[in-house]
């Protein structure tokens, strides 16, 4: 990365900073974490929002989610390509235009109409249900009001208290007349002398008396009914107008998507510019580009009459931003990297050497040839159909082609399908276990501890990678005593181990135990004397104690890899469960082989599914848990260079 610092003359900041957003190569710190803004304090901020572009995205993005709901029976756009492709002369005709702010006005208006018809008609449908229990009342309901010499209280009270409450009120010299019923409650009447009110309304606050209230209305219970279902009508209609108006507006919603995206790549730039600092005549863009592209920026400010650009140095302790790249095979694999976390610039892009390892991992965890190719044919559909980034989906595609050679080396092809499930003895089964026999390598079933040290092998040989990539790191910032003390060391008192291990159990020739022992105790005194230099006596005594004991660490990663051989026969055992169930209902009749077909085709889907979850899972697990601690600090800034973002949208390349 090099740090740059872009002056340039404010009447030229906006266009300078829209070719850097699609050019996408700068990334331009704010006044916060710009290093100029610290060592000149006096240097102008306006740290100001730009609120009214603000406000025109958020009420785009409104327009835009109302009008999708009216769309009709319009083709949708795909869930695997949701931004619409449109040409470029189609972009700058709809941004330099009015229609499109129009569309957007208009649409306010009917969004707006609709609201207010929608909550005049849900007030009305509640005043509705109100009124429905006192249809039969037919006293003006205002005379309830007008009372001179009584009081009358208009409510609902519960049925399991209608016959105790009249009876108590009856007692007090009150009357109760029920007018009608909603559900479980009774609408009723209660008049009394006004001497007894404060009687009256303890016992109905007793029993959960409910006051309607008819205020501000006046008539007929049942013309109030009338007339509200009068106005329901017209809101309908006049709805069903809106609506229909709202229809047409959506089909030419995709105008509103254009603006849409083109403003937010506006408030970017202009939040860019707004917290950069400045002078009363010059903004100044601090920040980083790629090395390879310092030339490419060059070229684009010299563009530009009043701009300059030029390299700077930066701050003491300030780290400049991280970017991966790596070859296209690799590059998917980055994914993974980004899920742990962004490298330090002093560490090692780790992609490159956990992606041979983590699709291996994941082929030897499905272990079925079937479906490696089931899997390679929807992935490379859906990339196919993909919009936006497509690593993860390349990357489980790479990976499902180890699936395709772990299930053909483990015999693995739908499980046992080929013994149990083809016709026996037909020439079909017997050409396809002539080629299977052919391909397989070890029967997993039949000889497990094959597969058991080649999960022990391969977790060893990772864990000896780790250790090499942090001596490689040391070794490129010439930290020549962590690299001896820290990986030489360990390197040969775990290989002296392992020979010493593998003579004693005599895969080895017995006479290589005494010197791998003598050397392993050389590198177990080193370790426990230099492992931690820089403390006293005490200080260096614990951490020996503490390095020499995390050997027992090393061999715990190392068994960690025994996943790999336990997922991979727990796919290949459910597979053939299922094969045998499947078989026996095949075998049963014609309703039992189609039951029979189901079952296996389902079965062998839902045991794939869940193997490429668990797959995925522990061979995720593995790079980030047993991998990444032998060299990785990680903590390392992503480069987010200025770039343009399109949600709706994206313009086609001519």
């Amino acid at each position: 990365m090099t740090k740059i610092m872009i002056v340039v003359h404010r009447t030229e900041a906006a266009d300078v900073l829209e070719s850097l957003q699609q050019a996408g190569l700068v990334q331009v710190l704010n006044a916060e974490k710009a290093m100029i803004t610290k060592q000149w304090p006096e240097l102008h901020v306006e740290s100001r929002r730009p609120r009214e572009i603000e406000e025109t995205v958020a009420q785009l993005e409104k327009a835009i989610v109302f009008l999708h709901d009216y769309a009709g029976q319009e083709p949708r756009q795909s869930i695997f390509g949701p931004r619409i492709a449109i040409k470029k002369n189609k972009y700058a005709e709809v941004v330099s235009g009015e229609q499109a702010l129009d569309l957007l006005a208009r649409t306010e208006v009917v969004e707006k109409e609709i609201e207010r018809l929608s909550t005049e008609a849900e007030n009305l449908s509640g005043r509705l249900d109100c009124l429905l229990p006192w249809a039969d009342m037919e006293t003006p309901v205002e005379a309830l009001r007008e009372l001179t010499t009584v009081s009358a209280f208009a409510g609902l009270l519960p049925h399991q208290h209608f016959e105790e409450t009249r009876d108590a009120l009856v007692e007090l010299g009150a009357a109760v007349q029920q007018i009608g019923s909603a559900g479980i409650m009774h609408a009723c009447v209660v008049g009394c002398p006004r001497v007894a009110v404060a009687d009256v309304q303890k016992i109905l606050r007793s029993n959960d008396f409910e006051t309607v209230n008819f205020e501000c209305m006046t008539g007929r219970v049942g013309d109030l009914i009338t007339s509200c279902h009068g106005k329901l009508a017209s809101i309908k209609q006049a709805r069903a107008e809106a609506e229909t108006e709202a229809a047409a507006l959506a089909k030419d919603r995709l105008a509103l998507q254009i603006l849409h995206d083109h403003h937010h790549n506006l408030l970017n730039r202009e939040v860019a510019r707004a917290n950069a600092p400045a002078t009363e005549s010059v903004v100044l863009l601090e920040g980083w580009v790629k090395r390879k592209d310092y030339r490419r920026l060059e070229n684009l400010v010299a563009g530009f009459a009043a701009s300059s650009v030029s390299e700077i140095q930066p701050a003491e302790g300030e780290e400049p931003p991280v970017d991966i790249e790596n070859k296209p095979a690799i590059e998917p694999f980055e994914a993974i990297t980004r899920l742990y976390g962004m490298p330090s610039p002093r560490d090692v892009d780790p992609t490159a050497f956990l992606a041979p390892f983590f699709a291996l991992f994941f082929g030897l965890c499905l272990t079925d040839a079937v479906y490696g190719i089931v899997l390679v044919g929807l992935l490379w559909w859906i990339l196919k159909k993909i919009q936006g980034d497509k690593k993860f989906i390349r990357m489980f595609l790479i990976s499902s082609v180890l699936v395709i050679a772990a299930g053909a080396a483990t015999g693995s092809w739908c499980g046992d399908a080929v013994d149990t499930v083809l016709p026996q003895d037909s020439a079909v089964q017997n050409a396809a276990i002539a080629v299977r026999d052919k391909l397989m390598i070890f029967n997993p079933m039949t000889n497990p501890m094959t597969f058991f040290m080649l999960s022990l092998a391969l977790g060893y040989f990772q864990i000896i990678c780790g250790i090499c990539i942090a001596l490689y790191n040391n070794l490129r910032h010439k930290d020549y005593a962590g690299a001896v003390f820290g990986q030489v060391t360990w390197l040969i008192f775990l290989n002296s181990l392992l020979v010493l291990g593998l003579s004693k159990g005599g895969i080895l020739p017995a006479g290589l135990a005494r010197p791998a022992g003598i050397l392993a105790i050389i590198q177990a005194l080193l370790i426990f004397l230099f492992t931690e230099r820089k403390s006293g006596l005490a200080g260096r005594i614990g951490g020996g104690v503490f390095a020499l004991f995390s050997t027992v660490f090393y061999f715990g990663d190392v068994l960690s890899y025994v996943r790999l051989m336990a997922l991979g026969m727990v796919t290949g055992g459910l597979g053939m469960a299922i094969n045998i169930l499947s078989k026996l209902l095949m075998d049963s009749g014609k309703i039992g082989f189609v039951l029979g077909l189901v079952l296996f085709v389902g079965g062998h889907m839902f045991n794939m599914a869940m193997g490429v979850l668990s797959a995925f899972v522990h061979s995720l697990r593995l790079q980030f848990v047993e991998f990444f601690p032998k060299f990785f600090a990680g903590g390392g800034t992503d480069f987010t260079p200025l770039h343009q973002e399109y949600r709706h949208i994206s313009i086609e390349q001519e």
